[in-house]
Parts: structure tokens; sequence; C-alpha cells
């Protein structure tokens, strides 16, 4: 189990690392920090692979590659532990592209969250991509039927490096659930899953782009899957005291549901360093990410739109790339 001490101590860690960067930082109106040091070979932050960061990440890379005419290009995808860890190393210049929750990057240009007492200064926004709904999982065999009976229960609450775990802390505190009521796993849903058809979990809370591939095989192992809903009050809490918004995932998204499902929703965006991608890269990275999107295999194509680019940017500042290809799609005042 995850204890606060621990907690404590690896946000210290990620503050001291991060603190170096923001020491060197030069600050300015494009959010950069640090010297310019401009790069062709781009590293992508996804995700774990039972997630949709990680073959989406694997699909852009290729799409970047194959339709932006740059010198020495390269984009290579890489597996994470999400959103924290995909900001954090863009700060430290280990990645120059990733993706993340809209709410986490907030919290990185900020200081606040998992970034407590370091601001990350050289993340730029590309843009929205798709909404990732709270799915909190688990068996029709666990007899779980709210939030509330996961006290005293074994639950994944996603890895570290992740805006899951953050996530799923705070819907359990909205429930009355806190550190010690329940038994913490640090898992992606890939390991996740596999925990919870064996029995050694007994659900998973998740934030993923709706509808997850990873459920529908959850579902054609154990025929037996379950979403848990948020609502009422808790639900009110939550939106109340975080940057989720309402949100409802549609019947027709798995075959397992008869109905709707209440839960909370951020939206995934993808975000590029601001001192090793150039405007001219940053502005092709943004055209391709619209314009190629149907090109994706994945379902959550449909919900990309250069309409709603710009939902989600929040305090992030806008990489120079995306401004101008945001100004030419008359998108920006």
């Amino acid at each position: 189990m995850l204890t606060s001490k621990r907690r404590r101590g690896m946000g210290l860690m990620a503050a001291a690392a991060l603190t170096a960067v923001a020491g060197c930082s030069g600050g300015g109106s494009g959010g950069g920090g640090g010297e310019d040091d401009f790069t062709t070979n781009l590293q992508l932050g996804t995700g774990s692979t039972g997630g949709v960061y990680f073959p989406m990440g694997q699909e852009y890379s290729t799409l970047f590659v194959d339709n932006i005419e740059a010198e020495g290009l390269n984009v290579t995808a890489v597996e994470t532990g999400a959103s924290v860890e995909n900001l954090a190393k863009i700060a430290r210049g280990e990645l120059q592209l990733g993706i993340a929750q809209h709410n986490t990057a907030q919290d990185a240009v900020n200081g606040e969250g998992e970034f407590n007492g370091a601001t990350v200064e050289n993340v730029g926004f590309l843009g929205k991509l798709y909404p990732e709904a709270a799915q909190v999982i688990t068996l029709e065999s666990s007899g779980i039927d709210s939030v509330s009976d996961l006290e005293g229960k074994t639950v994944a609450i996603g890895p570290p490096g992740g805006g899951t775990r953050d996530a799923a802390e705070q819907i359990l505190s909205a429930y009355g659930l806190e550190e010690g009521d329940y038994t913490a796993l640090e898992e992606g849903f890939g390991d996740a899953k596999a925990k919870l058809q064996d029995g050694n979990a007994d659900a998973s809370i998740e934030i993923l782009g709706v509808p997850a591939a990873s459920l529908q095989e959850l579902q054609a192992t154990t025929g037996e899957v379950k979403l848990v809903p948020l609502d009422g009050t808790e639900l009110d809490t939550i939106v109340g005291q975080s940057q989720f918004e309402p949100y409802e995932i549609p019947a027709d998204t798995y075959d397992f549901l008869d109905e709707p499902v209440p839960t909370v929703s951020v939206f995934a965006a993808m975000y590029a360093s601001t001192n090793q991608v150039s405007e001219e890269l940053g502005y092709e990275l943004t055209k391709t990410l619209y314009e190629q999107a149907d090109s994706l295999t994945l379902a959550q194509k449909e919900l990309i739109s250069v309409e709603e680019a710009t939902v989600g940017q929040g305090d992030v500042p806008l990489h120079p790339g995306a401004r101008k290809y945001f100004q030419e799609q008359g998108l920006l005042d």
C-alpha cells in the first residue's frame, strides 16, 4: 500500500529534480526553460500498454514521420507512467513530446499537486485530443455497487508517474475512503486487469479514453465487467474540488452496459517542449495532429477535432508552432 510518507518522499524527489530545471530556466512569454536546443530526434512519452496513450503515441509517431518533411526527423513513442512522468521528463529534456491529462499539465505549470514546489516552464500545449473518463472497474461477482463498497478492498489506483493515482485518491476521498481504508496497488491497467481476473484486486480506477479497448478485452476474458457509477453529492464533491467535469459514458459504449454510467472526465492533450521543439516543427506537428487524425485506427479518432483543439489549454502556454496553426484556423482572437 502507498503510504503518505512514501507519497511525500516521491513528491519531494520530483520537486527536487524539477527545481534543478527551473533554476536554470529563462522563462519568457513562450514558457520556455533554459537555452534553446532544438532537435528533430523526438521521444514521445505515452503511458502503460494497457491504456490508450501507448497505442495512440505509436500511431502518431508514424504519422508525424510520414507526413512531415524535416531533415533528420525521427519520432519514437516510449512507454512511461503517463501524465506526470511525461511532463517531468519534458522539463528535464528527456522527452520532447508527451500525452498528458490537461489537469496534470495545469498542476505542472502552476507548481501544484504532484509538482508542488517545482514549476515546469518549458512545456507548450499542442492541442486537445479527446475526453478521458474516470472508470471504476470491477467484476459482477465482486458484489461492489458503489465506491463506498471499496472499503477494506484491494484497489489498483494507477502507476507512479501518472495522473490516474491523484484522481483515484480524489474519487475515493469523496466517498469517505482515505489511506488505510483500502489496500492501494500501484498498477497500470495492463497489470491491474490481470489481478482483477485472478482475484488479487477487487477494483481498478482508471482514467481512460472511451471506449477503452483494454476494458473490452477484460470483458471478453471474464464476461462480467462492471462499471461503478459516480453520482449524487459525491460527484458534486469531486467536480467542486478538481478540474474534472461531469461526464456520462453512453450505454452503447460497451456491450456489457445496459444503461449510461455517470462519472467525471478530463481531457487528454499533446504537449511539446518549447526549447527542444522549434516553432516550425511544432507547427507541422500540430497540423498533423488534426489533419491526419482520420488515419488513426483507434476509436478515439472520432473525438479529435481541430474545432475543439484549444479546449483544456488553461494556464499552459501554447507552443509557438501550435499558436501559428491555430491562428491560421481562426481559433485565436
